[in-house]
């Protein structure tokens, strides 16, 4: 009685096989979590053996959900394969003629599930292989990042965009030769003949890809790097493929294509030893010589006893009569390269020397000018 009721027939299928597909599908979707987590584990001891202090929890992160990806795919699959369908029924026909010699194309519903289900298969495995990439490259910033060199921390983000550009590539070759039946071997030959016109048309594209491997063999700057570059004081933060990201000191980002990046004069400011500071102190024409020479030898001293100054190039000298005031002129190195640090140290001194000025009785002067008017006699007896 029971083989009969499970034998019966309904729209092609018997209910063993809806029960089946049913069964299929409910207990992969309540076990696709804990499969996804079994295969990421197993994945995760592979790694395990490259590189012992793995972080389990970023590596979950990444793959879990493209491993379930494909998990749920491959349950549908095989739950879709328990029910009975028309296979040879055709669902698409094209007649074409060449040569006076007919060629018909037809796809039946069995092939154009199997291509769906392959081109997802693909897709959520290239992805898998993508989130890989990721990991293995977390991997290798951490340690790139307990080194002193910070050029293994620029090749860290340019190594994993290649990676992840020849993963795509690799994909949709793959893609073309299961999917749709295409000779690759023959589009890749093919590729060497069109090159011409393509590199024509990304000529922009291909000097900045050029420019980012320049960059990387003769090392102008590393990520981390204060450069002056196209009118800008900026941090390089990455180097990509077409473009350089640079983050300004009022913290703006700005994107330089790397072809400007190796022809544009380009100032490595962290490379200086020193940070050079010069201004100018006016003070009015009615200070007198004695104190000028004492706020100058006040500030000099001070300068010279600054532990972050180079003691050995300070200038301060009378310098101008200026329009309206005596201009001492100040000029003096900080040995600290860090912008903040840098900044703190020059608003200290700054303070002092305005504390000099004022304690000697001495005034800054400002911008002045004098009108003289000659009185005659007329005007003069007016007055009286």
């Amino acid at each position: 009685m029971d083989n009969q009721f499970y034998n019966q027939i309904f729209w092609g299928n018997s209910i063993r096989n809806y029960a089946l597909f049913a069964a299929f599908l409910i207990i992969g979707f309540i076990l696709k979590k804990y499969f996804s987590k079994f295969l990421s584990w197993l994945l995760f001891l592979l790694f395990k053996k490259f590189y012992s202090q793995c972080a389990p929890q970023k590596f979950y992160e990444l793959l879990l959900k493209p491993i379930e990806f494909l998990v749920i795919i491959l349950l549908v699959y095989t739950a879709i394969n328990q029910l009975d369908y028309p296979l040879n029924e055709i669902i698409f026909k094209r007649i074409t003629y060449i040569d006076k010699t007919q060629k018909i194309f037809a796809i039946t519903l069995i092939e154009a599930i199997d291509k769906v289900f392959a081109f997802l298969v693909i897709i959520s495995t290239i992805r898998i292989a993508l989130r890989m990439v990721d990991f293995i490259a977390h991997i290798f910033a951490y340690k790139a990042s307990l080194t002193a060199s910070r050029t293994d921390d620029q090749m860290v983000p340019f190594l994993k965009e290649l990676s992840k550009i020849l993963l795509i590539i690799t994909c949709v070759f793959i893609v073309m030769g299961t999917v749709f039946n295409m000779n690759v071997a023959t589009i890749i030959a093919g590729l060497g003949i069109g090159g011409i016109a393509i590199a024509l048309a990304a000529q922009d594209t291909l000097q900045n890809l050029l420019g980012s491997f320049t960059i990387f063999a003769d090392k102008p700057f590393v990520v981390g790097d204060l450069v002056h570059i196209e009118g800008y004081d900026a941090v390089i933060e990455k180097v990509g493929f077409r473009s350089t990201l640079l983050r300004t000191l009022d913290k703006t980002l700005v994107v330089i294509p790397n072809k400007k990046m190796i022809d544009s004069p380009l100032e490595n400011l962290t490379l200086r030893n020193l940070r050079r500071v010069a201004f100018t102190i006016s003070l009015t024409y009615q200070t007198k010589p004695e104190v000028m020479k004492k706020i100058s030898f006040e500030i000099k001293e001070f300068i010279n006893q600054h532990p972050k100054t180079s003691n050995d190039d300070t200038i301060v000298i009378f310098n101008a009569f200026g329009a309206s005031s005596l201009d001492l002129k100040v000029e003096y190195y900080i040995e600290i390269i860090e912008y903040e640090l840098y900044m703190a140290i020059k608003d200290e001194i700054n303070y002092k020397v305005m504390e000099y000025v004022l304690n000697n009785g001495a005034e800054f002067a400002y911008p002045t000018s004098t009108l003289y008017h000659q009185i005659n006699k007329s005007e003069e007896k007016n007055l009286h």
